[in-house]
Formats: C-alpha cells, structure tokens, sequence
C-alpha cells in the first residue's frame, strides 16, 4: 500500500482527541440454529397409497371417512344456503375437507383451534353446532357460539388475525403450567400477512405450544401463489424463525392427520411451534360471489378432482376390506341426516334483537356503548308506537 491510500484509509485524531471508538471484529458468525433439522420435506408426504398405510389404525381411517362423507355434505348443504338467501355468503372447503378434518381430530379436548373464515368445517368437526358455525356468515352475530366453551377462537375474516391470538393464548397458557396447545388455520394467501410473520416470530421465540396449517390451496381469492411467493414452499419459510417446517399432502387426511398430531405432541412437550403446509386445492370458488372462471381453467379443477379427499381414503378402505356398500351407505345416510337438520333449522327466521349488537362487547360497558345503546332504545321504542 502506498503512502497516500494509507494516509486515505486512516482516520487522523486531532491532537489530544479521545480516540474514536473502534470495534474489534467479531467471531467468526455461527448459525444460532442448525438449519438442517427444520427443513420441511422434499416432497408433500402421503401415506394413502404408500407402505406407510399399513401402520394406520383402521378405526381412525373409518373415522376420517365418515366424518370427510360428512364434510363434503355439509359444504354442499351450506353452498345451497347461500342460493337460497340463508346465508349471505360461504367460503367452501370442498376439495379442502381432510385438512378440516384432520385439524380438528389431532386435538385434545382441552386444546384450543383458531379458525379463518373458511373454517367452519374444521369446528364442526370439532363437535360445533352447524347452525352456530353459521351465525358470522349469515350476518346475525359476530359469533355464534361461546369460544371458552368449546375452545374455539371466533372465526375470523381479517387475513390471519387469528395467529398472533394463538401464540398469545399459547404462551399464557404456558406461563400458568396449563397443559394446552394452540392450533391455527390458515390459507396460502394469508401468508403474505405482517400478521404471518409477527406471529411466527413470536411464537419461536418463546417457543410457544403453538402449530400453524397452512392450507395452501392454490389461490388468495384469485391471486395464485406464484405471484405471492418465490419460496421453495411456504413450509420453508419455517427456518427463518427457527422453527421445523412440515409439507404434507392436503388431500391425504390420514397424512395430515400424523403430521398434525406429531406436531401438537412436539408443542405439548415443550418443543415449540412448527408450521405445516399442507397443499390442497379449493374446487369451488372463493365465495359463492366469485367466478373462478376468469383466473383458472377447467382442466385444472378436473385435474385435481381425480386427487379428491374421500376418494383416495375410499380406496385404500376398500382394497384392505374394511367398507363396504353398506359402510358408504351408512356414512351418506348420516351426512344427510345432519344436512336436512341444517336445512331445517337454517329456513326458519331467526328472532333477533337489535339491543343485542352491545352485548359481549366489554366486561362492563364504556360510556360510548351505554349512550349508543339508550339511542338505539329509543329508537326501537319510538318505531313501536308509531
């Protein structure tokens, strides 16, 4: 180096000065985590129709069949609804059901699901009236049921609003020693929340009892996720909090049930959070007021029916003998037994009173809400003598 580039590259202290402070370089950098153990699969995983499924329990295989039969009904039953006029809107899971299903059954009675918008299947399954499954999409409460009750958050319509309350309850549940773990849904479009990472974050950080289904089903509304993420998966986003990423195949319920169920016996145990991808494809259209024929072909709707949830369970059930014609007639007959109840129920009018839109706000109500709910009352009894 010649004498002027190092007079350039060499900071002159004035005479007298306090020498400037000059960090010494730091250790060579090490990876907090070791990356390897927490990448997801190469490959979504399956069972149905691997050597995998011979370890399967065949009581759990009848009973996810039944309860996808159920399912299925129950998205066409509520579909039907919307045409109707009984329900103002309804995100169908049709296609999506073993992901519903599988969610719902990993789960011990004492832990809690966070259920998106579309999720209504995944708290029936859970054991939730149908009707008040409803309640939000036909625009009589903002829930229908008691969360604390049936340890099912409100459904929730903002874009994964419903994760950062997870990991929330999850940590204070590990705070107080209570034995709970948190599961949360969500789709592929609400991937590209700030809410997504914020609670991922969170979550690994305090290594929260919480698992994270993203159900990966093609398309936010009308966005495909190509246009959303250039990760090699969504499951792989895992490793940048710190957590293992799992990719499994939506469609297989028995898959994604051990996926799950692994993954909440990890939380229970102290083991953290871990997110699961599980690539499916949603059938129907967004929401009954969507046309999915202006962004996606036909062929590939057939492509992905071929891959429907019962079918591939159906299958394995009947090659290892374990349904029959009458086994598929018994679960259909059950399904439309529930479908014909939540028709019923969901033709007659509900009575609703308006002064019900105050309560279940606050504990106690604020001055704002007590002033608003004596406007409404007059009102309402103005209107009755008139």
């Amino acid at each position: 180096m010649d004498s002027l580039q190092q007079r350039s590259s060499t900071v002159q202290e004035p005479p007298g000065a306090v020498p400037a402070y000059r960090p010494t370089p730091p250790p060579a950098w090490q990876p907090r985590t070791d990356p390897a153990p927490l990448l997801p699969e190469a490959e979504p995983l399956r069972v149905l129709g691997t050597d995998a499924v011979a370890d399967a329990d065949p009581a759990l295989l009848l009973r996810l069949y039944a309860e996808l039969i159920r399912g299925r009904r129950y998205n066409t039953q509520a579909t039907a609804l919307t045409k109707q006029g009984r329900l103002a809107v309804y995100p169908s899971t049709t296609g999506q059901e073993a992901c519903e299903i599988a969610a719902a059954l990993a789960l011990e009675e004492r832990d809690w699901l966070f259920p998106s918008y579309r999720d209504t299947l995944a708290a029936v399954a859970r054991g939730l009236d149908p009707v008040q499954a409803l309640t939000l999409l036909r625009g009589d409460w903002h829930t229908g049921y008691d969360p604390h009750e049936h340890r099912i958050a409100p459904l929730c319509t903002p874009l994964a609003t419903q994760l950062p309350h997870a990991v929330g309850l999850a940590h204070a549940a590990r705070l107080k020693g209570d034995d709970v773990v948190a599961l949360a849904m969500v789709g592929d479009g609400g991937t590209s929340e700030g809410d997504f990472h914020e609670a991922l974050n969170f979550a690994a950080v305090w290594q929260a009892p919480v698992v994270f289904l993203v159900q990966n089903n093609g398309f936010a509304i009308s966005v495909p996720l190509a246009k959303q993420t250039a990760a090699p998966s969504l499951a792989h986003k895992a490793v940048g909090y710190g957590m293992p990423g799992r990719l499994v195949d939506g469609n297989d319920a028995v898959a994604v049930h051990q996926v799950l169920t692994e993954a909440v016996a990890r939380a229970r145990r102290g083991g953290g959070p871990t997110l699961v991808e599980a690539v499916t494809y949603r059938i129907d259209a967004h929401t009954n007021a969507d046309d999915a024929t202006r962004y996606r072909a036909a062929g590939e709707v057939e492509a992905w029916r071929a891959h429907d949830p019962i079918l591939l369970l159906e299958r394995e059930l009947t090659e290892r003998g374990l349904l029959d014609e009458d086994g598929r007639r018994a679960a259909a007959e059950a399904a439309e037994t529930m479908a014909a109840e939540l028709r019923e129920r969901m033709n007659a009018d509900p009575v609703l009173d308006p002064m019900e839109l105050f309560s279940h706000v606050y504990a106690e109500q604020t001055t704002q809400l007590r002033e608003q709910a004596a406007q409404l009352r007059a009102e309402l009894e103005a209107e009755g003598e008139a």
